[in-house]
């Protein structure tokens, strides 16, 4: 009975978008539906040609440019939804095809170091269970593994740093700064996040690893603890900017029952403040780690470029390689099997910074049911 009537239930909302769709085209001119008709015809077309690599691209781009326009003059608000709809379907378009290129350009890489188990073939495996990467010598060797392991040091370490620095620094602006000083403070804490990394990256290669060196006696330069530093330094105003905002989106209301019953400024901004914003607080050190994991110059310019694990695991006082600087030290002379393992490093950057987003998106659904609101 339940499952007849969740057909009944689908089979009623099919019936009731098709009434909609069947009075909107009732209700709209004609001529309204052949420009949107050109327009889509106009601008799929336009998206095969790219794909095809077509010299004929322009011209049917051209008429989405000319249609819209029109449409633009004459039917704004019509137009418009179109134009919003085509972006949307454009950026998941646009995000499918790079998940499909990167995947199907690391396929041979794949197989090549494929390992078998219990007498099963499983492709890429020996990517990951060996701590070498030798790309000039035979037995030629493309593992991930010391790779993964700088970029998960530099991490932790851009974490340790970035988190607690920026949420204090948020709860500051929001709850205990004056005014003025918050006016002066904000401004340039969005002028710390447009500093290019490069900037950072050399001025960590300048400044911190000279001085590492000397003061711990390290051959060379490059070390995770100072990569880890510098990219928490640079993820740092993007975690007190989206901390910020999720600390003043918690209701006065909640903060001021809270003081009207005798506790402290501290003890609301402890017990009250931060649990509910704790979602956008979270989504804020997760913005933070995905920048982390994902910042290239600065560790690119830092660290030594040698892919191999450091000795023991946990000396943070060495620095090797990450999964971006490999691809930026290598993606100008890389070629065969070598450019594909470049991409398998691109797959798990992206696989990485999905389950991140994944993750915060799940906190934030948990302290929704939590608490009941939208905080």
């Amino acid at each position: 009975m339940a499952q007849a009537t969740d057909e009944l239930t689908g089979a009623e909302r099919l019936g009731r978008l098709t009434r909609r769709f069947r009075d909107f085209v009732d209700e709209t001119e004609p001529e309204a539906l052949a420009v949107v008709g050109v327009m889509s015809l106009s601008l799929l077309s336009a998206f095969v040609g790219f794909l095809l690599v077509s010299n004929y691209t322009v011209v049917p781009f051209a008429v989405f440019l000319v249609a819209g326009g029109y449409g633009w003059i004459r039917y704004q608000g019509l137009t418009a939804k179109l134009l919003t709809l085509s972006t949307t379907i454009s950026t998941i378009i646009i995000l499918v095809l790079i998940i499909a290129f990167i995947s199907v350009e690391s396929i041979p890489v794949l197989f090549y170091e494929r390992a078998t188990v219990f007498g099963v073939s499983v492709p890429g495996l020996r990517m990951f269970i060996q701590p070498n990467w030798d790309a000039v010598s035979p037995p030629i060797r493309y593992s991930m593994v010391p790779m993964i392991h700088g970029t998960v040091m530099v991490t932790v370490v851009a974490t340790a740093v970035a988190a607690p620095l920026g949420v204090a620094a948020a709860l500051f602006l929001s709850e205990i700064a004056p005014a003025t000083v918050r006016e002066l403070v904000k401004p340039g804490v969005e002028i710390l996040a447009g500093i290019p990394s490069i900037v950072y990256g050399f001025i960590g290669f300048t400044v911190l690893s000279p001085w590492a060196s000397d003061q711990f006696r390290i051959l060379g330069q490059g070390t995770y603890l100072f990569v880890g530093v510098v990219v928490g330094l640079m993820a740092l105003p993007t975690v007190v900017s989206v901390a910020e905002d999720a600390l003043n989106s918690v209701p006065e209301s909640m903060k001021s029952g809270s003081l009207a019953v005798g506790t402290t400024d501290w003890q609301t901004m402890t017990s009250i403040t931060l649990p509910a914003a704790f979602s956008g607080v979270s989504a804020a050190v997760l913005l933070g780690v995905g920048r982390a994991i994902g910042e290239t110059m600065a560790a690119t310019v830092m660290l030594r470029g040698v892919p191999r694990l450091t000795d023991p695991l946990y000396n943070v006082f060495y620095g090797q390689e990450t999964l971006t600087s490999l691809i930026a030290r290598n993606y100008g002379e890389a070629d065969g099997f070598q450019m594909d393992a470049l991409f398998v490093a691109g797959i798990i950057l992206f696989v990485t910074v999905l389950v991140i987003s994944i993750g915060s998106q799940y906190v934030e659904w948990r302290m929704r049911q939590k608490f009941g609101g939208e905080v």
